[in-house]
């Protein structure tokens, strides 16, 4: 009976001592890991495209009183694994875990201020649009942006000894628009005819991606160019006439929230008059009901990340406003309000 204690007691030890360790290679491993994964679903395919859209990730970890406590950043071939996820060194505990990926590898976007563990708060953790400005101080932008995505969790970190792993879901902001213009008739139309901008006030962020009052902005079209296109006998597009150019103007914008009302304005370069205006999340949005008709507008201008825009000019240069092409859809206006 005494050996058999001591047996007991022996094997107790060491199994208190395997724990008390770091790093085991035995099964007896009773360290604590965690893991951070990031998911890319938040868009119209409703699939994880991750490895193949984000190249760069910012992780930041405040607890419990809102304070910074740890800082990591991974890019490359790495993330492009499928598998990826990053290891973190952070003790048991509730944590708010904030990602902003495309920091890295671009200058589009950087944080509004020096980040420090230890001393910077979650409300500071603020990420902010490059912008230039014109010799009137007025704001604008004609870059194409990189990919900016964003994402939050909050945690509680078990002290169970294993691998745990999170996940963060994000939600990209960065926008492509691009605004076709054709004639109604066989009519060739020039880009270098037109102006093109989109006034939005959309550059600055919160930690929850919020968007911050700040000053409006114009984004101006970072490529402008010609292409061909079939001119149609009618708007039903059932036989083509001709093929003549039409003007492309491509955006690249920041992210698109139902609070803002972003206009796409086009004036006619010879005498800045007005070509067309008009409310750009609205016209986003018309088409939000052949997707997905259970889906919140905010959740669908996330989803979306693509915007292709085609306005036909009549006899005048002027848009014929009865009808419009979004995203492939063919939308017949009806509300005098969206004209």
């Amino acid at each position: 009976m005494k050996k058999l204690l001591f047996l007991v007691i022996a094997l107790a030890g060491l199994m208190f001592a395997s724990c008390e360790n770091v790093i085991f290679d035995d099964e007896g491993d009773c360290s604590v890991n965690y893991r951070i994964r990031f998911k890319y679903d938040m868009n119209m395919k409703f699939a994880d495209a991750f490895s193949n859209c984000v190249c760069s990730v910012h992780l930041y970890a405040f607890d419990k009183n809102g304070v910074l406590v740890y800082h990591k950043k991974e890019a490359g071939e790495a993330l492009k694994n499928e598998d990826y996820a990053m290891d973190v060194e952070l003790i048991p505990g509730k944590y708010t875990l904030v990602a902003w990926c495309g920091l890295t590898g671009g200058d589009s976007f950087s944080l509004s201020n020096t980040i420090s563990v230890g001393s910077t708060t979650l409300e500071e953790l603020k990420c902010e649009m490059k912008k230039e400005y014109d010799q009137n101080g007025n704001v604008y932008s004609d870059n194409e942006l990189n990919d900016l995505y964003h994402g939050m969790l909050e945690v509680n970190l078990p002290d169970e000894p294993g691998t745990h792993t999170r996940t963060i879901s994000l939600v990209k902001n960065t926008n492509i628009v691009r605004v076709v213009l054709q004639h109604l008739s066989s009519v060739d139309i020039y880009p270098e005819d037109f102006v093109y901008e989109i006034t939005d006030d959309n550059t600055f962020m919160a930690h929850d991606n919020t968007i911050l009052d700040n000053e409006e902005i114009d984004y101006y079209p970072w490529s402008v160019t010609s292409g061909k296109a079939g001119i149609y006998a009618d708007l039903n597009m059932t036989k083509a006439a001709s093929t003549v150019n039409v003007a492309v103007a491509e955006f690249t914008i920041n992210r698109l929230v139902v609070e803002n009302n972003p206009v796409l304005s086009i004036y006619n370069a010879k005498d800045n008059s007005k070509v067309l205006a008009i409310p750009l999340k609205d016209y986003a949005l018309l088409v939000k009901g052949n997707y997905n008709k259970a889906m919140g507008d905010q959740e669908y201008l996330d989803r979306q990340d693509e915007y292709n825009l085609t306005f036909f000019l009549d006899e005048h240069g002027l848009w014929s406003s009865s009808r419009i092409i979004i995203n492939s859809w063919h939308i017949v206006l009806q509300n005098p309000d969206l004209q």
